[in-house]
């Protein structure tokens, strides 16, 4: 039961993060948060990765094409949720776009049985319809009138991006010949790597000024690195322990977690609608646990 330890605790991490990226996305654009994402990320992977051979010696893995390609486009897939993430912010349907880019684990669980061989039980289909039903009834969505054709559509981009990449991270572990956990810290540190390479590449050519409002707010640009780095190392353990989409089924506590945060400092009422979701979200996370 290892998965739900690190995915409850990816949900701890990939709440800040998100606070940290909503407030960032207040004074930089949509490439610089993405950047902040991924800028410091790299250097605690790779600590990560060399405490876990410290601790239990391995061989260094052979890195397959398959492999290579498989982390590539993980990586870019990851930047295009992230992205799309990002501008779901500024949107004014915010929360049903949100609550439809957690459509990424039904999303996750279809793509994964189609195209890479998951066989997920009765329990689990369960778990995850009854998530998505939650999120959906979580972000308002069941207010059809206030529904935004633009922000529906990032959203579930959204949601698809990240449960490509959700898989893609998955199967790239598989393919390294070097046990759980150092084939998920493997994969990370390479996906991790190739975002901050590619972000630096696309902004130092297109978006220069970029780097100057980033040092600006460099503290909250390291908190969002760290966090997310940390929340990566559990949600890629995870994945690669379990089935994609009950890691992100059971990762919809999230919402949980930021509704008691908002009730209980920011005293925050909360609405029928959400308790109902909240209930629906109970649901699922014992299904896909129990799965």
């Amino acid at each position: 039961m290892n998965w739900i330890f690190f995915t409850l605790t990816a949900v701890v991490m990939q709440t800040f993060r998100n606070a940290l990226q909503s407030k960032l996305s207040q004074d930089v654009t949509t490439s610089g948060v993405t950047l902040a994402r991924f800028i410091f990320a790299p250097p605690v992977a790779l600590v990560y990765l060399l405490l876990l051979y410290q601790f239990s010696a391995q061989s260094i893995p052979q890195f397959s094409s398959m492999f290579v390609v498989t982390v590539f486009l993980a990586a870019f897939s990851q930047i295009a949720a992230t992205s799309l993430m990002v501008i779901l912010f500024k949107q004014r349907n915010f929360a049903v776009g949100a609550g439809l880019a957690k459509s990424e684990a039904l999303v996750a669980g279809v793509l994964g049985t189609i195209f890479f061989g998951s066989q997920l039980n009765l329990f689990g289909w369960i778990g995850i319809l009854v998530g998505a039903v939650a999120v959906f009834v979580l972000s308002g969505g069941t207010r059809l009138k206030q529904m935004s054709l633009k922000t529906v559509l990032i959203g579930l981009a959204c949601g698809t991006c990240f449960a490509f990449t959700s898989l893609l991270v998955r199967e790239a572990s598989y393919t390294l010949d070097v046990p759980f956990p150092h084939s998920a810290a493997w994969v990370l540190l390479w996906v991790l790597c190739i975002q901050t390479v590619t972000m630096l590449l696309y902004i130092g050519v297109r978006h220069k000024q970029t780097f100057k409002v980033l040092r600006q707010h460099a503290k909250t640009t390291l908190a969002t690195s760290m966090t997310s780095c940390l929340g990566s190392i559990c949600w890629f353990s995870a994945m690669a322990l379990q089935h994609v989409a009950y890691v992100k089924t059971l990762g919809q506590v999230e919402v949980l977690l930021t509704m008691i945060i908002s009730a209980l400092w920011l005293k925050t009422r909360v609405k029928s609608h959400e308790v109902v979701g909240l209930l629906l979200i109970a649901i699922a996370a014992i299904l896909v646990m129990w799965a």
